[in-house]
């Protein structure tokens, strides 16, 4: 049973503002656990009510909401429909004369760079794109992968490869040429859509280098489309590569492919604890509507508001605020740099200057902002936002009350959204028309029909278990791209007929949801099950501690012991006494027996560039052992440091 205390209540006339309450009302509903209740015993109605208050448009009506002919691991939503995710994004807002010079994208570079653009204006530019495209040789059902930093050339090639029917397959930004190859070489990619560089912290930092060395390992790729965004001198390969402008002489108009429902139109590829990362499939009616669902629906996201996540396009929240915002008709931020440079109110400055209504973070990332003190806050007038969105990672109380208070004055909610790639948005959220609490999830989304079970497949309360959803959802992904295996293997091997997501979460009796942790990242100790975020989250409430990371290793007498990470604020010394006063902390706190036994300090956790932990490569640099797919982290040289600490002190 958790022990915190709603901070967060909606007034009445915020309540019934939202498009949630009024949805619900609407449908005969005031409560929202009763409305959640009905959403999961008539899915089909759930959604089909969904598509419809989005303002879903089809080329032709679906007959059946949802087929279940493939079973429940292969769910076709809206079947026989056809659609583009281009013309709901983009198409139907420029043809409309009310909205058509409403801006759709702002956009700013590192160095303070800005644009923005109506949706007639992206319109205009993804159809040359689109004619482009095809003149290139560029067909439906071709993969075309995306390598490219947050540019408005980004948002205009994404939409025009879904334009003509084609699959858009994003990737970090921040990957080397191994990484980018394999991801070539796995969806048999025949274009990169990629750029001479980028700015990051004042430096430029190459990108098409990087591409020419992933292009040599790959044998499928035709043709390299190349942004000139730094305008350095790169090597140009005759015949292969194209300049992404040229491109753009096209004509202006063109006439958007109808795609079935169930046409794929996205591959995210996903960090695999092997070597072979996950390929995740989506489809034109899934992951648009579920993402467009959740920002509208769930968060309030309105015609009239602005949306920023800060983000890269690698990570399913780049595509999340894409469709989240544009199918909604709001308007949305893209951001080139980091959100500390040129100074460390730069996230503030860009909600005050874009009047950002819906502003998308990372617990890692409110953790490294609370070093620079609240006076840059103080400096913003912040009165436009109406909600604070995080995702990533589980919280700490520390860090969401001081976002909480601090940033949002104790006024503006905090939604907690947690999901997954394979979800195309969340399972858990905030909703609006409930209280809130630090840390926690407040309520199962609606047509979300998830429980905690036990080992037996019986469900759990007030006891940390393992989260399963028993019913499809829109959004959720076809499969993994020609691994079909790996993709039962991963979700659906454990209890029959049911979605096995891989984390640990406890609910308490008011229906509190918290995660824990991963449950392929739980402890052991002694018999007893030990979520790292659970001892992660006593760690840093430790005065002198920044972040942590915990992970389990073999030990003969427990079965294992838990070995704890620590990132010091920058006046702390890491002395002897430190560490001592530390594990006395952490014994005081958890017991003796749970307490680690090994706290080392570092410069840095290793990180994705979504600012997420990795826990298996701490673990894995600890022991000395195959580390997989490590192509997302932003900071490797970390992992050489845990490394070193590793050779000296395992099974010591």
């Amino acid at each position: 049973m958790n022990t915190y205390k709603n901070v967060w209540t909606p007034d009445e006339k915020l309540k019934e503002n939202t498009r949630l309450y009024q949805w619900m009302k609407m449908n005969g509903y005031d409560d929202y656990d009763e409305f959640q209740k009905k959403s999961v015993e008539d899915i089909e109605w759930l959604w089909d009510e969904a598509a419809s208050t989005l303002g879903i448009e089809w080329y032709k009506d679906y007959d059946k909401t949802l087929n279940l002919q493939r079973g429940i691991q292969y769910p076709e939503w809206f079947a026989g429909g056809e659609i583009n995710v281009a013309h709901n994004a983009i198409d139907k807002w420029a043809a409309d004369e009310k909205t058509k010079h409403k801006v759709a994208l702002y956009w700013e570079g590192d160095e303070g760079e800005k644009a923005s653009y109506t949706f007639h204006e992206l319109n205009t530019k993804m159809n040359a794109f689109a004619n482009g495209l095809e003149d290139l040789g560029a067909k439906s059902g071709d993969v075309i992968t995306l390598y490219l930093p947050m540019l408005p050339e980004t948002l205009i090639a994404m939409l025009a490869v879904s334009k003509i029917g084609a699959i858009i397959c994003p990737t970090f930004s921040g990957y080397k040429a191994d990484a980018l190859s394999t991801r070539l070489n796995a969806s048999r990619s025949k274009f990169l859509i990629t750029a001479d560089g980028f700015h990051r912290r004042g430096k430029v930092i190459s990108m098409k280098e990087e591409a020419d060395l992933a292009a040599e390992k790959t044998e499928h790729l035709k043709h390299m489309i190349v942004v000139e965004r730094t305008h350095q001198k790169v090597n140009w390969k005759e015949n292969r590569d194209v300049a992404f402008n040229s491109l753009l002489n096209q004509p202006t108009s063109y006439d958007t492919k109808h795609m079935k429902s169930n046409d794929p139109f996205l591959l995210i590829y996903t960090s695999g604890t092997t070597g072979k990362p996950k390929g995740v499939l989506h489809a034109h009616a899934g992951f648009p509507i579920k993402a467009a669902f959740d920002a509208g629906i769930c968060m309030d996201v309105t015609q009239q508001d602005t949306v920023f996540w800060y983000t890269d396009m690698g990570w399913m929240m780049g595509p999340f605020l894409v469709y989240g915002g544009l199918l909604n008709g709001a308007s949305i931020v893209m951001f080139e740099g980091t959100p500390d440079y040129k100074e460390p109110d730069r996230l503030w400055q860009m909600v005050e200057e874009y009047q950002v209504s819906h502003l998308g973070i990372s617990p890692t990332l409110i953790r490294s902002m609370m070093k620079h003190g609240v006076d840059w806050i103080e400096k913003h007038n912040l009165s436009s936002l109406k909600l604070i969105g995080s995702t990533g990672e589980p919280w700490n109380p520390e860090p969401w009350l001081w976002l909480f208070e601090k940033v949002g004055k104790s006024k503006i909610p905090i939604f907690n959204y947690s999901g997954g790639t394979e979800i195309s948005g969340g399972i858990f959220g905030n909703v609006l028309v409930k209280p809130i609490q630090p840390v926690t999830f407040n309520a199962l989304l609606p047509g979300m029909d998830a429980d905690i079970y036990n080992p037996e497949g019986e469900s759990l309360k007030n006891e940390v278990g393992e989260l399963v959803i028993k019913q499809p959802w829109v959004g959720m992904t076809n499969g993994f791209f020609e691994d079909d295996k790996r993709y039962k293997e991963t979700y659906w091997s454990r209890f029959e007929d049911t979605w096995l997501h891989g984390d640990w979460v406890t609910v308490d009796d008011d229906g509190y949801y918290t995660i824990t942790g991963r449950s392929d990242d739980v402890l052991n100790v002694a018999g007893k099950r030990l979520g790292p975020a659970e001892v992660e989250s006593v760690l840093v409430d430790h005065k002198e501690i920044i972040e942590a990371g915990v992970i389990g290793v073999p030990h003969d007498i427990k079965g294992e012991e838990p070995i704890a990470f620590i990132v010091l604020r920058s006046e702390a010394a890491a002395d002897e006494a430190l560490i001592e006063e530390i594990k006395e902390f952490m014994a005081h706190k958890l017991g003796k027996a749970l307490a680690p036994k090994k706290v080392f300090s570092v410069s840095d956790l290793p990180k994705t560039r979504n600012a997420k932990v990795m826990r298996r490569a701490i673990k894995s640099a600890y022991l000395g052992r195959p580390s997989g797919d490590l192509s997302a982290l932003e900071n490797p040289e970390t992992v050489e440091e845990i490394k070193k600490i590793g050779q000296q002190h395992a099974f010591k």
